[in-house]
């Protein structure tokens, strides 16, 4: 068994949701990752698209539960002394896939060891484990304090809120159907003509402002003075088009939080998207365009596991005729962006 040690943390992450290209929607999560060695446990699972057990539509009493198992405070719920380390972040079904390990105490730390990818109650560790990941050592001192911080409301690792969105303008039909979008993937969204005369409390609850494309500047500049002096940490986008898939993706890109991303750039034109992806990993690429009576129309251009690096990826004439918007995402990242036109 391993006997160096590593620091043990928490840091806030998020699954990314939307609606894709097929009119089906994902799912929006944000929950806490698993820090090891200085770096999110999930980058190193290759493109893994899952979610850690504290998630922020927990729960408290099924939260403490999960934390007090990580704790071995209470009898781990698979064979072999497992726990779920990740999961589905549509269902968290085991027979979706999992990634388990078996977590035990050795004296005062704590060791996480044999990972595996499972989906029923006695996976194969010789054929599914990730022999590249662990044993990991850490300090009871350190692991426990940085579980136990979830059991009080006052922690300095909170399990994030579900996110809240204020969308501003005049054009109810629309700003409806964004509304509903987005609380159909779990993202809270309401709705107002003025947020100026809000109460600061209020506005500091929202993760981002969706400006609709009819609000003036000078509407938008107090609307931005209202939130800075309520101290709001919220991101303010202006809607890029009426497109509701555009919308999503604008907002999930303004959620994102900051830590390590796979997707770092994009950009668009010339007959070509540009990404830049940080490690391996999946990216779809979805163009996004309105023809001439204002309809909407998606085509998929690209889905693939790609490595680090710039990668360049044709569109076809007919995917970004007149006005255009390419979406690249990965599991946890949301970027777009207009193509441009020469």
């Amino acid at each position: 068994m391993t006997s160096e040690y590593v620091p043990f943390g928490l840091a806030p992450a998020m699954r990314a949701g939307g609606v894709l290209a097929d009119g089906t929607y994902q799912t929006h999560r944000d929950f806490l990752d698993f820090v090891v060695d200085g770096r999110p446990l999930l980058t190193r699972l290759a493109d893994l698209d899952a979610v850690s057990p504290l998630t922020a539509d927990i729960e408290p009493s099924a939260l403490a539960e999960q934390v007090r198992g990580l704790l071995l405070e209470t009898d781990a719920p698979l064979e072999g002394g497992r726990f779920v380390i990740y999961g589905c972040p549509e269902c968290e079904g085991l027979e979706c896939g999992a990634v388990t390990a078996a977590i035990e105490r050795d004296g005062a730390d704590f060791v996480w060891r044999d990972f595996v990818w499972q989906t029923d109650r006695s996976p194969d560790v010789d054929l599914n484990g990730y022999h590249g990941i662990g044993p990991y050592r850490f300090r009871g001192e350190q692991y426990r304090a940085a579980l136990e911080r979830l059991l009080v409301t006052d922690g300095a690792h909170e399990v994030p809120t579900g996110p809240r969105v204020l969308l501003i303008g005049q054009r109810a039909a629309l700003l409806a159907k964004l509304a509903a979008a987005l609380r159909r993937i779990g993202i809270g969204a309401e709705i107002t003509l003025d947020a100026v005369g809000a109460l600061a409390e209020e506005l500091r609850k929202y993760r981002a402002v969706v400006f609709g494309r009819t609000v003036g500047q000078e509407e938008r500049d107090a609307v931005r003075d209202a939130f800075a002096a309520a101290r709001s940490r919220a991101v303010l986008v202006t809607a890029l088009a009426p497109i509701v898939p555009v919308l999503v993706a604008q907002v999930e890109q303004a959620l994102r939080p900051p830590c390590d991303r796979r997707l770092v750039g994009l950009t668009a034109g010339g007959g070509e998207a540009v990404v830049e992806v940080a490690s391996e990993c999946r990216v779809r690429v979805v163009a996004h365009r309105l023809d001439r009576l204002s309809r909407a129309h998606a085509h998929e251009v690209f889905d693939a596991s790609v490595e680090p690096g710039i990668h360049r990826i044709p569109l076809a004439a007919r995917a970004v005729r007149g006005q255009s918007f390419v979406v690249a995402r990965t599991s946890d990242v949301v970027l777009v962006t207009p193509v441009a036109r020469r």
